[in-house]
């Protein structure tokens, strides 16, 4: 199971809660503003070194104190990992397994959390980036060799840029543009491999949840008639006006289509929730196909503008797929619901089991 302990202190309003819990599903009830979204927050952070709401870790530091602290157990593995946070205000230390980490990447692979939130939305409307986040933190669980590549290309890319922006000669930018065409290239080359991937399982859980598959359509961040190292050198002009490089896999997209109709234009706010849903659904997938046993899945208010149809729609989907759920609601009584599993009940930042 992905986590059979969770600590979190001084986390939003969670002063200190501990929690043992459920490999298959545990629910979280109480009312609005008591902590459940907190909860979801700090286990999201322990597994992906952010915050699915904010992007000021000073924020999610209780008031009046320094640091939060969170801690785990992950029992996916061949043996237990302690996995653990502790984020200041200045900075963050990462440890797995009784070790210092240098970053978020070793506890991503022991606690390998999504989330499906009443945002989620965004991941369709909002620009490329957030899609670009999407797609490669799936690649970094099926690529080992993903983020050696990634670090890679943005460095090539930091270089450039600053070259770009203090007006160095060509030669020097070419110097760079080597780096950055050949790591660009294999980065796209894996990106591509992992959409072949996802195909069949969009493919599915899109008819499941809306009666037509969805698609995923890749853009490469530059013109595809060219190789990335011809397109730097043709648009060096451009760059250099702009101080930026305009081309390259920092610019792709994954555009979401349903039923070959761009699924931001043609679809509700409410089925728009149901597509990104799918696209995480699809992700946890092939997650526990490459390391089963511990991913996790967030949903917070899965009610939340979706109508009882949806609804059962979406928790079916989410009960087929293997991952540890960690729900929360205003109610019990959600259609759809595991038959098994542990509930909680939130007030005021404290949580007790059933």
């Amino acid at each position: 199971m992905p986590l059979s302990w969770f600590r979190a202190e001084q986390f939003r309003c969670l002063a200190s809660v501990e929690l043992e819990l459920d490999p298959a599903a545990n629910i979280f009830i109480g009312p609005n503003a008591s902590g459940k979204t907190s909860l979801l927050e700090a286990a999201f952070f322990l597994g992906r070194g952010r915050s699915f709401r904010s992007r000021r870790r000073d924020s999610l530091i209780r008031h009046g104190q320094d640091a939060f602290v969170l801690t785990g157990r992950s029992s996916g593995g061949v043996a237990p990992v302690m996995l653990g946070v502790r984020a200041r205000r200045n900075g963050t230390d990462w440890q797995a397994g009784g070790a210092p980490a240098s970053g978020v990447a070793a506890l991503a692979e022991q606690f390998p959390a999504q989330v499906i939130d009443p945002e989620i939305h965004k991941l369709l409307e909002e620009g490329p980036g957030r899609r670009r986040r999407f797609l490669d933190w799936g690649v970094f669980h099926v690529e080992p060799a993903f983020l050696t590549t990634w670090r890679r290309y943005h460095l090539a890319l930091r270089q450039r840029n600053a070259a770009l922006k203090q007006g160095r000669a060509d030669s020097d930018l070419a110097a760079w543009e080597q780096e950055l065409g050949a790591s660009g290239e294999e980065l796209v080359r894996q990106r591509e491999a992992y959409l072949a991937r996802l195909r069949d399982p969009l493919r599915t859980i899109g008819e499941a949840l809306l009666g037509s598959p969805i698609t995923l359509v890749h853009s490469r961040g530059w013109d595809e008639n060219k190789p990335l190292l011809e397109a730097l050198g043709a648009d060096r002009g451009r760059d250099q006006r702009y101080g930026a490089t305009q081309s390259g896999p920092h610019r792709g997209d994954a555009a979401v289509e349903v039923g070959g109709l761009a699924a931001k234009d043609h679809v509700s706010r409410g089925q728009q929730k149901l597509v990104a849903a799918g696209l995480m659904l699809a992700q946890l997938q092939i997650q526990e196909e490459e390391r089963p046993g511990r991913s996790a899945l967030l949903l917070d208010d899965p009610a939340a503008e979706l109508d009882g149809e949806n609804l059962a729609r979406l928790m079916s989907a989410v009960r087929a797929v293997p991952a540890q759920l960690w729900v929360t609601s205003l109610r019990s009584d959600i259609r759809g619901l595991p038959e098994r599993g542990r509930m909680f009940h939130v007030e005021q930042g404290t949580i007790r089991p059933d």
